[in-house]
C-alpha cells in the first residue's frame, strides 16, 4: 500500500511539528511539505499535488477556506482535511461549501486525528463528533415557510430554494438537501432570477436579505 502523501497547512511551528512528528511515526503516511499561509499551500498544493491536505482556516493573506476553494478548482482529485480550533457553523459550512472533506478539532486525540487523516485520504467524509451531531440536525430541521406575502410570484418550492440560495446553499447543496436532480434545481433557479427580475445569485441574494430572507 502506498503512503499517504501530506500536506500541512498552518500558520503556527509547533501545530505543524506534532503533525509532522505524529505523521512521520505513522506506517501509511508522509509529510511532503508545510505551509504557512494560504498562498502557499495553493502554490505547494499545485506542485507538490498531494493526496491529502491539512488545512487551518485561519493563516496569513488567503484563509483556509478560500485556499480550499482554489485548490479545488485545479485540483479536484486532492483531498483536504480542515483542522482548526473552530467549530462554528460559520466555519464548518463554509468550508464544506468550499469542499472541504472533513472538519476535525486540533485538541482531537492522536490516534482519531490518524484515522480521519486516513478515511479523508481513502475518499470518505469525517467529522468530529459534536459537528457531525450538528451537521445531522442541520439537515434534520424542516426549513420555516417563507410567506406567500414575499415574492407573490414565486412558487412555494421557488420561495424554498431562495431562501436556501440566501443562506449561502449552491445548487448541488439544494438538490442534496431537498432530494432533487441538479438539472431540477438549475431550472427553478433560472426560473427564480427571471421572476425577481436579477442577473445572477448574487443579486438574488440581496433581494431575499432585504426581504428578511436568512
Amino acid at each position: 500500500m502506498d503512503s499517504l502523501r501530506i500536506l500541512i497547512a498552518d500558520d503556527h511551528p509547533l501545530f505543524r511539528k506534532g503533525m509532522r512528528t505524529l505523521l512521520t511515526a505513522t506506517v501509511d503516511t508522509e509529510v511532503i511539505g508545510e505551509a504557512t499561509t494560504g498562498q502557499e499551500v495553493i502554490e505547494l498544493a499545485a506542485t507538490l499535488q498531494p493526496d491529502v491536505i491539512l488545512m487551518d482556516l485561519q493563516m496569513p493573506g488567503v484563509n483556509g477556506i478560500e485556499a480550499t476553494r482554489q485548490i479545488l478548482q485545479t485540483s479536484p482529485h486532492i483531498r483536504i482535511l480542515v483542522i482548526t480550533l473552530f467549530e462554528d457553523d460559520a466555519s464548518v459550512f463554509s468550508a464544506l461549501r468550499a469542499g472541504a472533506r472533513g472538519h476535525v478539532l486540533k485538541d482531537t486525540k492522536e490516534e482519531e486525528m490518524v484515522r480521519a487523516i486516513r478515511a479523508v485520504g481513502s475518499g470518505e467524509a469525517i467529522f468530529s463528533p459534536s459537528i457531525a451531531t450538528r451537521l445531522m440536525d442541520f439537515f434534520a430541521a424542516p426549513l420555516p415557510a417563507v410567506p406567500k406575502e414575499i415574492f407573490p410570484t414565486l412558487t412555494e418550492r421557488e420561495r424554498e430554494i431562495l431562501l436556501l440560495i440566501a443562506r449561502g446553499s449552491t445548487n448541488h447543496d439544494i438538490a442534496k438537501q431537498l432530494a432533487l436532480s441538479v438539472k431540477t434545481v438549475n431550472n427553478y433557479v433560472s426560473n427564480i432570477f427571471s421572476k425577481l427580475q436579477v442577473a445572477d445569485r448574487a443579486q438574488a441574494i440581496i433581494r431575499a436579505r432585504d426581504a428578511g430572507l436568512e
